[in-house]
C-alpha cells in the first residue's frame, strides 16, 4: 500500500469514528448496554478462532525474535480470554456513567450549578501485543457513548484482527453506528505519529505497553494522551513493618497476569533492619522464582542471594520476576528517593505506626499509595463496581485508575428561573 492509499484509509477510518460518535450522542444507555452484550457474545462466538489465530502469532513471532516479555503479553490462554468476555458481561451490567450528575464545586446564586457527565469523543488506542485490550477498551468507549480506533502492534496482528471483527459485527447486528470501533491493521502502513496527530478529530490518544511505547506516542502527538504505567513499583519496610506482610505484598503484586501492573520491584529498607528478617525474606523470594539485586551496602553483606544493582536500574521498570533492595536512611529519605525514581503510578508502605503512615501518604508524590496492602493490580475486580483499563502516571483529572469515568468529561450546567431577573 502506498502512502498515500494508508493515508486517505487512516483519515477515512477517523471521520468514520467521529461520525459514529456524534451518533452515539442520541443513543440511550440502554442501546449502548445491548452494544456491549453483543460484542461479549461476538467474542464468546470465535473463541476458538482468536486462539487459533493467536497460536499463529506467536509462532511467528517466535520466529521473528520477539522479546520473551512481548510473548508473555502475546499469549492468550482459554481463561484470559474468558476473563475478557465476563468484563464486557460486567460492564453491560454497569450503572450508566452518563446519567451520573454532581454537584459543582461552586454555586453561582442564585442559580443552581451541576456537572453532567459527557463522552470524551473519539479515543485511539495503540497498544503493544494484549490482542484482548481492544475488546476491553471498546466496552469501557462504548458504555460512556465514545468511539474507538484500535492499532494494534504487528506481534498480534492475526488475534487483533480476529477480535476487531467481531467487535464490528456485533455492533453491527446491535443496530448501532458503523465506525463505533475502527481497527488499524499492523500493514497498512499507517504510522503511530500519522494517527496521534489527527487533532482534532481524535479527542484522546491512550498508549499501552512498554515504556518506549509510550515516550514516543507522549512526543509525537498533537492530540491529548492519557499515559499508562506499568512497573517500578517502590515499597518502603519500615523497622516496625511485619516480615509476612511485606513478602506477601510483593509475591502477590507480581501475581496479576498478564501485565505486572503493580509489580513492587524496588524495596527500600532501613539501616536498622535485622539482618535475619533479610535472610528470610530472601530465601523466600529465591524459592519463588525471583531474581534479586541490591545496592553496594547490601551486595556486600549478602553476595549468597544478591547481584549488584547498577544506577540507571533504579528509575527503570524491570516487568519481570526480579526485586531490587536498597538501604535508606530513614522515612522521610525513602520518600524522597520514591519520588525521584518511582514510575510515580503506585507505592507501598508497611508500618505499625500511623504517624509514618500518614507521612508517607501525604510525602509519596503517586497516583496510588498502599499502606499495608498489596497493590496487585486486576481489570475486573470481585469488589466494588470498577472495571479497569490500567494506571496512569500522570498529573491531572485522568491519574489513576482507568475506569469508566476516565472516558468521560464533566459539562457544567447552570440552571436558571425563568421568573428570577439579576
Amino acid at each position: 500500500m502506498t502512502i498515500e492509499s494508508s493515508s486517505t484509509l487512516l483519515l477515512s477510518q477517523v471521520k468514520r469514528a467521529r461520525d459514529a460518535f456524534r451518533e452515539l450522542g442520541t443513543s440511550t444507555g440502554l442501546e449502548r448496554n445491548r452494544g456491549v452484550r453483543a460484542m461479549a457474545q461476538g467474542i464468546q462466538d470465535v473463541f476458538n478462532e482468536v486462539l487459533e489465530a493467536n497460536t499463529l502469532d506467536l509462532e511467528m513471532s517466535r520466529e521473528m525474535a520477539v522479546p520473551e516479555i512481548i510473548l508473555d503479553w502475546l499469549k492468550l490462554t482459554p481463561e484470559r480470554l474468558q476473563t475478557t468476555v465476563d468484563i464486557l458481561k460486567r460492564l453491560a451490567e454497569l450503572p450508566d456513567p452518563l446519567q451520573q450528575v454532581i454537584n459543582a464545586s461552586y454555586q453561582l446564586t442564585p442559580f443552581q450549578t451541576y456537572c453532567q457527565r459527557m463522552p470524551l469523543g473519539t479515543i485511539a488506542l495503540i497498544y503493544e501485543a494484549f490482542p484482548e485490550l481492544g475488546a476491553i477498551a471498546a466496552g469501557l468507549c462504548l458504555k460512556t457513548g465514545n468511539s474507538l480506533i484500535l492499532r494494534g502492534g504487528t506481534a498480534s496482528s492475526h488475534s487483533s484482527t480476529v477480535i476487531a471483527n467481531a467487535l464490528q459485527n456485533a455492533l453491527e447486528e446491535a443496530g448501532l453506528p458503523a465506525g463505533c470501533v475502527e481497527a488499524i491493521p499492523s500493514d497498512s502502513g499507517t504510522s503511530i505519529q500519522e494517527l496521534v496527530t489527527q487533532d482534532p478529530c481524535i479527542n484522546l490518544v491512550i498508549p499501552y505497553g512498554r515504556p518506549s511505547l509510550i515516550e514516543q506516542v507522549t512526543q509525537l502527538a498533537t492530540a491529548p494522551v492519557l499515559k499508562s504505567s506499568m512497573g517500578n513499583c517502590y515499597l518502603y519496610w519500615s523497622p516496625s513493618g511485619d516480615l509476612d506482610l511485606v513478602r506477601w505484598m510483593i509475591i502477590d503484586s507480581h501475581s496479576s497476569e498478564p501485565d505486572p501492573v503493580n509489580a513492587i520491584e524496588k524495596v527500600l529498607i532501613s539501616p536498622n533492619q535485622n539482618p535475619s528478617l533479610l535472610t528470610r525474606l530472601f530465601n523466600s523470594l529465591k524459592e519463588k522464582g525471583f531474581q534479586l539485586r541490591g545496592d553496594r551496602a547490601l551486595f556486600e553483606d549478602f553476595s549468597e542471594y544478591l547481584t549488584l544493582a547498577s544506577e540507571a536500574e533504579w528509575g527503570k521498570p524491570y516487568l519481570d520476576k526480579r526485586v531490587a533492595f536498597k538501604v535508606v536512611d530513614d522515612l522521610a529519605s525513602a520518600i524522597a528517593w520514591t519520588n525521584r525514581y518511582s514510575s510515580g503510578h503506585a507505592d507501598c508502605l508497611v508500618t505499625e505506626s500511623y504517624q509514618e503512615s500518614r507521612q508517607f501518604a501525604m510525602g509519596i508524590n503517586s497516583a496510588l499509595v498502599y499502606i499495608n496492602s498489596s497493590p496487585r493490580f486486576s481489570r475486573n475486580p470481585k469488589q466494588g463496581e470498577s472495571v479497569f483499563l490500567g494506571i496512569s502516571n500522570q498529573k491531572g483529572h485522568r491519574r489513576g485508575l482507568i475506569s469508566l469515568e476516565t472516558f468521560t468529561t464533566l459539562k457544567q450546567v447552570v440552571q436558571g428561573n425563568a421568573n428570577i431577573r439579576i
